[in-house]
Parts: C-alpha cells; structure tokens; sequence
C-alpha cells in the first residue's frame, strides 16, 4: 500500500536544484488545513486555545502559519521562551509545561506572563524563591497506575517521572490559593500517538471529574483544563487516522456529563498537540547515493539519524516512498540506511521496496513534528535545510543547512578556530 505525499517528483527535482537533498520540506496548506480542522472541532467551547508544542517542530514560520487560528505556544526550555518572545508571543499566549526546571526559566516564564505548569509539588516552594508565585498557575497531574483503554494498554503513569499525585493536587492547589493564586488549571499527559478517538474522551473525564474534586475540596475553581498532546497520526499506510471532530464531540459530551453539570460550564479547555499539528505534513528528502550487496541489501542515503532520529532511536516506522516508481511493484527488499558510525542508523529495515538505484530519491513521510527537532551532530554530521511548500506551489527556505562554521562555532574562543577558518570547507 502507498501513502500519498503532499509533493511530487517534478517539484522535489525542481527544489532540488537550489537546495540540494537532504532536506525537510513542510506542506503549507496540509497544515493549514488541519489547523482550521482542530479549531472547528473544539469550537463549542469558548476558551478553547491550542498551545502548539514547540519542541515538535521550533521554527518561526511554522508557528506564525499556526497563530492564524489563535494558536499559543507551548515551551519547555529558555531557546523555546526565547524564540515566542522574539515572534511577539507573551502572556498567556505561551503555557511554559517543563520538568526538572532550572531557576533561570522560571524567571523567564514568569517575566513574559506566561502560564506556568507546574511539574512538581516541591517546584511550589523553589519558584516562589526564584521567581515568586504568579496570580495564575498550573498544576500537571499524575494518576499513577497503568492508563487502559478499551483496546488495551496505552501507557504507564506510575512509571513516568511527571507531574502531582492526587494529594499533593489538593494540597499544592490549597497552598497555592493561601499564596494569592486567582486562576487556577490542571493539565496531564497519559499517552503518546494514541490511534483511537476514545483518548482524549477517557484523559477529559480523569481531568473534569479531578476538577469538581478540587472544586469540593479546597472551594477552587478550575479555570481551564489542558489536555495537552496524545493525539496521534498514521504512521503505517493500513493505520486508520484519528477523526477530531469526533474527538472534540465526545470530549463536549463528557463537559457536559461532568462540569455543566457541577456548574462550571465556563471552564476553557487547552491541548498541547504537535505531532498531529505537524507531524503528516512534513517530509524528510534524501538521495540514494551508495547500494551495498553483501548478507543484506542496503540502500545508503545522504540523511541519516540527524536528520531523522525516531527510526534509531524508536524503532519506529516511517513509510517510504521511491520519487517516480510510485506505482512500480514493491519485490525487493532493503534496510534504508544512513552514514552514521552506529548500526542502529537505518530509516528501514527489511522493507519492501521498488528497485532502487544511486541517484533515485527518497521520501520519508511523517517527518513534520520530531523530525528536525530531534536532530544532533554525532560525527560531526551536519543539519539539514527546511523548505515550506507554500499553497500557490512555490517554496521558500526557511531554515538554512548547517555549515562547518556553525558546528565549530563554539570553539570561537580558542587558537584552533583561526585554523578551522582557514579551511576551504569552513562556509561550505
């Protein structure tokens, strides 16, 4: 089975000609699309805001394209603040849900108004040293035990290093209040790429049921809910796609059974997504530049695992799509590699594929979200470009490729960077 690319050969070739592979290319109206899908499907509650995860994919006009529908962001670390700050993104536009955070975010957070979540019950006291306590808080809750649903296991709370127990939900909640925090939210993560409609309806009823229980016991009102990211994408061609507006029909049904019920029908509901946002409208572009016969037959390609390290690092699978034999029988069988010095850097391994030649390109789907993102400079590999296919079928860099210059550069403050820039390769 073949999944459709949002770019074809005659495109990519004509890309390829000012920006050579590999390269990460962006579907400009895919996301669009899909953006105004979201919006829609959560439009019957009226403080519904998405907080688009950053760290999925942190380029600036990736993010702009999204602020067009009301879109914030959601940071985890200072370059994240940074880069909101330099967009114009402030306040409550930005929800800053990080871990094991050092002092200098929270200072950072709290200077650009944004809403902190609060990972840990012992961060109560430590941001009030470094930062103080804002007028407007969220706390990350962690129910502990395994998270089921119908068709199974889906994650493992109780193993995770995030978030409040039930206790200390209600005790940090009531500290807080005693400390002058006026709006209050609750937020939690208990599944990663769920391919059911069932999550978000099953997270929404732990959090608004965890909501009235705040409510009764302290007397604390929950602003908002946010039921950050989950909500996965298929990856594998016979994988059925997540249908939001029904999502979002279910997760009113369950408001309604819950909150309008207790009369807190004005509680706004937040999500963190980035892998959905993102993660269909990307592709990952690279050559075939070697073949190798020897127990295996292999394919090596000029990306490897900096470019794209899910498959490394995961196992995971990302479909694969030979530019121009689309419709050519799949009877050979290749592991898809890169040139890392690590035996884990395959895109694929054991995969059906076309006859593939040096020469011949290759489009890895589903790169959109933790595809850049992910990258790192193991062997001295260097990044590659980004490109946004814009909806008038034009394209526009909007990321360079890495250059030697950039991974020397922190050797700016010793001898040997005179050298280095001697080099005839240093801007390469």
């Amino acid at each position: 089975m073949e999944k459709k690319l949002f770019v074809n050969e005659e495109k990519v070739k004509e890309i390829i000609k000012k920006y050579p592979t590999p390269f990460h290319i962006y579907d400009e109206k895919g996301i669009r699309e899909n953006a105004r899908k979201l919006k829609e499907a959560f439009s019957w509650n009226k403080g519904f805001k998405e907080f688009f995860a950053v760290k999925a994919t942190p380029n600036p006009y990736i993010i702009d394209i999204l602020r067009e529908f009301g879109c914030g962001t959601d940071c985890s670390s200072l370059t994240e603040l940074m880069l909101s700050e330099a967009m114009g993104i402030k306040g409550e536009d930005i929800m800053f849900s990080s871990n094991v955070t050092p002092k200098e975010e929270y200072i950072y957070a709290k200077k650009l108004g944004a809403t902190i979540n609060l990972d840990d019950f012992s961060h109560i006291k430590f941001l009030e040293e470094v930062a103080g306590i804002p007028k407007r808080i969220s706390l990350r809750y962690n129910p502990g035990g395994v998270f089921k649903l119908s068709n199974g296991i889906m994650d493992n709370p109780g193993d995770a290093k995030y978030g409040f127990t039930l206790k200390q939900l209600i005790e940090g909640v009531e500290i807080l209040k005693e400390k002058g925090v006026k709006e209050f939210g609750i937020h939690a993560f208990l599944a990663s790429n769920t391919l059911t409609n069932d999550y978000y309806q099953e997270l929404s009823k732990i959090l608004f049921e965890t909501a009235v229980l705040i409510k009764k016991k302290t007397g604390v009102k929950i602003k908002f809910v946010n039921l950050s990211g989950g909500i996965g994408i298929p990856y594998k061609p016979e994988d059925v796609e997540n249908d939001i507006s029904e999502i979002g029909r279910r997760v009113k049904n369950v408001y309604d059974e819950i909150l309008v019920k207790e009369n807190m029908e004005d509680v706004a509901i937040y999500t963190e997504l980035g892998r959905y946002m993102l993660g269909p409208y990307g592709a990952l572009i690279t050559k075939v530049i070697h073949k190798k016969e020897i127990y295996k037959n292999y394919i090596g390609c000029d990306a490897c695992a900096v470019d794209l390290m899910r498959p490394a690092m995961y196992g995971a699978y990302h479909h694969i799509t030979v530019l121009g034999k689309e419709n050519e029988e799949k009877n050979y069988m290749y592991d898809v590699t890169g040139s890392l010095c690590e035996n884990n850097d395959k895109f694929a391994i054991d995969r059906k594929l076309p006859k593939v030649e040096v020469g011949d390109i290759l489009a890895i789907h589903d790169t959109g979200a933790h595809g850049y993102s992910m990258g790192y400079n193991y062997n001295g590999k260097l990044k590659s470009a980004e490109i946004l296919l814009k909806e008038d079928g034009s394209y526009k860099l909007i990321r360079r490729a890495e250059k030697p210059s950039d991974y020397f550069a922190t050797f700016d403050c010793f001898d040997i960077y005179n050298k280095l820039k001697e080099n005839q390769y240093f801007n390469m």
